[in-house]
């Protein structure tokens, strides 16, 4: 790994290996968060720009930790924000709500500079090194090593999964299961029959077409169960795990078992 340069490519490498990946989804401001998720092991980290509270600079602060802590920074993000992530040093950006294959294709557009896509060059960023790196060598880097992954989320969105997963330029298709029960009806109830078959049909489209697919799972339970019908990237939520393990601690026999040689 190239540690001088700021732009970390490793990932769409990483996305068809046909290995499983294991990533962790952190909406908290942190950059000792997402060191702390590097230094755990996890194969990338997905900064949560959607849900979470992290503005623009706070977000540059944890692709740092990222790259100093050897950890692949995602940012899951709106479309607006697309282009600013990106020169931030984001080696993918995660997209949600994405219902069609004309859709995908937009977004490819939005994420590859010309030559393939149609997003500004902009040199000055923390991306291109501040101009240390500019130039056709970093637009060539950047298309060849910045990953997009779409989210589908919707029942419009599993009937065009295959359609979706060919599309090129799209490196993984994620399926966001408390989204998609919400969008059939079930509220949060993603482990409801009809929504565990939606599931189930578009990792298996997504599988099926030759691309990598990624849900949330929580338990080796659910990592078994989705990789069995197609997927290899599962992610976990840094808030959940804190939160449990907060809990077990607080707890009477609960507590955590210490970590040799740090000091309390």
């Amino acid at each position: 790994m190239d540690i001088r340069h700021p732009l970390d490519t490793r990932l769409p490498a990483m996305l068809r290996s046909g290995r499983p990946l294991r990533a962790i989804f952190n909406s908290l401001p942190s950059a000792a968060i997402v060191e702390m998720c590097g230094y755990a092991g996890f194969d990338f980290v997905v900064i949560d720009n959607e849900h979470g509270s992290a503005g623009h600079e706070t977000t540059e602060h944890m692709l740092r930790a990222a790259r100093a802590s050897g950890i692949v920074p995602v940012v899951r993000c709106l479309r607006q924000d697309i282009a600013r992530v990106l020169d931030m040093g984001a080696s993918a950006v995660q997209i949600p709500m994405v219902e069609s294959a004309d859709e995908a294709r937009d977004l490819v557009q939005q994420v590859r500079y010309p030559g393939v896509g149609r997003r500004g060059s902009a040199f000055s960023s923390r991306a291109a090194g501040y101009g240390a790196f500019a130039g056709a060598a970093h637009t060539q880097r950047s298309n060849e090593g910045i990953a997009l992954i779409v989210m589908i989320e919707t029942p419009e969105a599993v009937d065009q999964a295959a359609e979706i997963a060919v599309v090129p330029g799209v490196d993984a298709v994620f399926v966001g299961p408390n989204d998609l029960a919400h969008s059939m009806g079930f509220g949060n109830d993603w482990k409801s029959p009809a929504v565990e078959a939606a599931i189930e049909r578009a990792l298996r489209a997504v599988s099926s077409a030759g691309n990598c697919a990624g849900i949330i799972a929580l338990t080796p339970e659910d990592e078994a169960r989705y990789g069995q019908w197609g997927a290899r990237y599962f992610a976990t939520v840094a808030s959940s795990v804190i939160t449990h393990a907060l809990r077990q601690a607080s707890t009477a026999g609960g507590r955590a078992k210490p970590i040799e040689g740090i000091a309390y």
